[in-house]
C-alpha cells in the first residue's frame, strides 16, 4: 500500500471492471489515510480536552463550524462539480482549474469580509478578545485546498488528498496545539487551526502545480466564470446542506447549553465523524468514474459502482462504529473524565454515520443525474433535522427532566432519524433513474455486527486499558472475519489486493 498517486489518462474511458479496480485502488489509499487521520485526531482531542478544557474547546468548535460552513458555500460546489466541468470542456484543463480557483478566491473574499466584519457570528456566547480575526482568513485556504484536491482527483491522484487531509492537516494541528498551549490557552487552538489550514493548502497546491503545470497563456473569461458559478449553485447548496447536517447539532447546542457542554459534544462528534471520512474520501474517486460513464451512457455501470462502494462504506462504518461505540466510555474518557458524559451522544452519532452511508453514496451520482431533486430531498432532510432537534431537546428537558448531558444527546438522535429518511428516499430515486438497484446493504452485516458485539461485550469486562487496547482490535477482527468469509465477492476482495493483474 502506498501514498503514490493513482492516475489514468484524462478522458480515457473505463470499462466497468476497470472502474471497480480504480475505486478499489482509491479505497485502499483512503483507508490507509483514515488510519493516519485517526492516529492524528485522537492526540489533538486529548490535548484540547486535557489542557485547554471543555470551555475553550466548545468556543473553538462553534467558531470553526461557522468558518467551515461559509467556506463550503464559497467553494460553489466545485469540490464535486469540477470533474463534470473537466469532462465536458475542450479548453486546457489547467485553464479550467485556474478559472475555478479564481471563482473560489472571489467567493472566499466575500465570505471572509462578512465574517471579519461580524465576528459575533463565530462567537455568539463569548467575548472577542484575542486573535479570532485570523479565522476568516482560513476560508481562502479551505476553498483553494478543496478545489486543488478535486482537480487532482479527476486524474485519480488520491495520494494528494491523503497527504493533505490525513497526514499534514491533522498532525499539524495536534503538534501546534501542544506547542501553543505554553503560549496561550485562550488563543492556542485558534492559532493551531490557522497553521494547519495553511499547511494543508501548501500540500494541496504543490502537487496541483506538479500535475497540471503553470497556467500559461491563461486568460480569465468573466462570462464563463459567472456561468460556472451559476451552474454549480445546486451543487454548492447540496454540499452546504450535507456539511451543515453534520454541524447543525453543534449550532443547536450552542443555543441551549454552555460552551462546556458544546465542547463535550464536539469531542463525541469528532470521534464519530472519523468513519464519515471514509465516505467523503471516496467522493474524489467516485465522481470522475461516474461522469465518465454518464458520458458513455452506461447507467447500469453507475448503479453497480454505487452499490459496490456503498457496501464497502457501510461495512467499514459499521465496524468502526461498533469498535468506538461499545467501549465508548473508555474512548471518551481518554480526552478527560469530564467528557465521559458524552457517551450517549457518541452512540447516536455513530449510528447516524451508518444509516447515512446509502444517502451519501447515492448523492454522489444524483448530483449529476438529478441535482435539483437531490437538493430538494436534502432540504427536506435538514428541515426534519432542525424540527426534531428542537423538539427532542425540549422533550428531554421540559417533559422528562433528564440530566443535562442526556438532553444534549437530542440533536444526535434527530440527526440519525433525518439521515435514515434521506437514505431511503435518495436510494429509491437513484435506482429509479438508473433502472437498477443501488443499495449496498447485505444481510451478512447483521451477523458480523452480532459477532463484533459479543467480542465487544467480553472486552468491556476487562480493565479499561485492556478494553481499549485489546477490545477495539478484537471487535474489528470479529466483524471483518465474518464479512470476509460470508459477505465478500471477488470484486470486494479487490479492495485488499495490493497488486493487480
Amino acid at each position: 500500500m502506498t501514498l503514490a498517486p493513482e492516475r489514468i489518462p484524462p478522458g480515457e474511458p473505463l470499462g466497468s471492471g476497470d472502474d471497480i479496480k480504480a475505486l478499489a485502488r482509491g479505497g485502499r489509499t483512503n483507508f490507509f489515510g483514515f488510519l493516519l487521520r485517526l492516529a492524528a485526531r485522537l492526540p489533538f482531542l486529548f490535548i484540547a480536552g486535557r489542557w485547554y478544557g471543555a470551555d475553550a474547546l466548545g468556543r473553538f468548535a462553534y467558531a470553526v463550524i461557522i468558518v467551515e460552513f461559509v467556506a463550503t458555500l464559497a467553494t460553489l460546489g466545485l469540490k464535486r462539480g469540477l470533474a463534470a466541468q473537466l469532462s465536458a470542456t475542450d479548453r486546457p484543463h489547467v485553464h479550467v482549474v485556474w478559472d475555478a480557483l479564481l471563482v473560489g478566491a472571489l467567493a472566499a473574499a466575500v465570505a471572509a469580509t462578512v465574517l471579519g466584519a461580524i465576528p459575533e457570528l463565530m462567537f455568539p456566547n463569548s467575548g472577542i478578545n484575542g486573535l479570532e480575526w485570523l479565522l476568516p482568513l482560513t476560508i481562502f485556504a479551505l476553498v483553494w485546498s478543496d478545489i486543488a484536491l478535486a482537480a487532482l482527483a479527476y486524474r485519480l491522484d488520491i495520494g494528494a488528498t491523503v497527504r493533505a487531509r490525513s497526514v499534514i492537516e491533522p498532525w499539524t494541528i495536534s503538534i501546534a496545539a501542544f506547542a501553543l498551549a505554553f503560549y496561550s490557552l485562550r488563543d492556542g487552538l485558534i492559532i493551531s487551526y490557522v497553521i494547519s489550514m495553511a499547511a494543508a493548502l501548501i500540500a494541496s497546491i504543490w502537487p496541483l502545480l506538479k500535475s497540471f503545470g503553470w497556467p500559461r497563456d491563461w486568460r480569465p473569461h468573466p462570462a464563463s466564470l459567472f456561468l460556472l458559478a451559476r451552474r454549480n449553485l445546486p451543487l454548492a447548496a447540496a454540499d452546504a446542506i450535507e456539511w451543515g447536517s453534520r454541524r447543525l447539532d453543534i449550532a443547536v447546542l450552542g443555543l441551549f447549553f454552555s460552551p462546556a457542554i458544546v465542547g463535550i459534544y464536539y469531542v463525541a462528534q469528532q470521534v464519530a465523524s472519523l468513519p464519515q471520512k471514509l465516505k467523503t474520501s471516496f467522493d474524489p474517486i467516485l465522481g470522475p468514474v461516474i461522469t465518465r460513464n454518464l458520458e458513455a451512457g452506461n447507467r447500469r455501470a453507475i448503479a453497480r459502482q454505487v452499490a459496490q462502494v456503498g457496501f464497502w462504506i457501510i461495512a467499514a462504518q459499521m465496524a468502526i462504529g461498533l469498535a468506538l461505540g461499545i467501549p465508548g466510555e473508555g474512548v471518551m474518557g481518554l480526552v478527560g473524565p469530564n467528557f465521559v458524559g458524552g457517551t450517549g451522544a457518541l452512540a447516536f452519532l455513530l449510528l447516524a454515520e451508518v444509516v447515512a452511508a446509502t444517502a451519501a453514496v447515492s448523492e454522489a451520482a444524483l448530483i449529476y443525474v438529478a441535482r435539483h431533486l437531490n437538493l430538494w430531498i436534502s432540504l427536506g432532510m435538514i428541515g426534519i433535522q432542525i424540527v426534531l432537534s428542537f423538539a427532542i431537546v425540549l422533550l428531554l428537558r421540559d417533559e422528562l427532566a433528564l440530566p443535562i448531558l442526556w438532553q444534549a444527546a437530542g440533536p444526535a438522535i434527530a440527526l440519525a432519524i433525518a439521515l435514515g429518511i434521506a437514505s431511503i428516499m435518495k436510494a429509491r430515486l437513484l435506482a429509479k433513474l438508473l433502472g437498477a438497484p443501488v443499495s449496498g446493504w447485505r444481510w451478512t452485516l447483521i451477523w458480523a455486527a452480532l459477532a463484533a458485539t459479543v467480542a465487544g461485550y467480553l472486552a468491556t469486562r476487562l480493565p479499561e486499558w485492556a478494553e481499549l487496547s485489546l477490545g477495539i482490535p478484537a471487535i474489528l477482527l470479529a466483524f471483518g472475519l465474518v464479512v470476509w468469509r460470508f459477505g465478500f465477492t471477488s470484486e470486494d476482495r479487490m479492495l485488499f489486493r495490493l497488486r493487480e493483474a
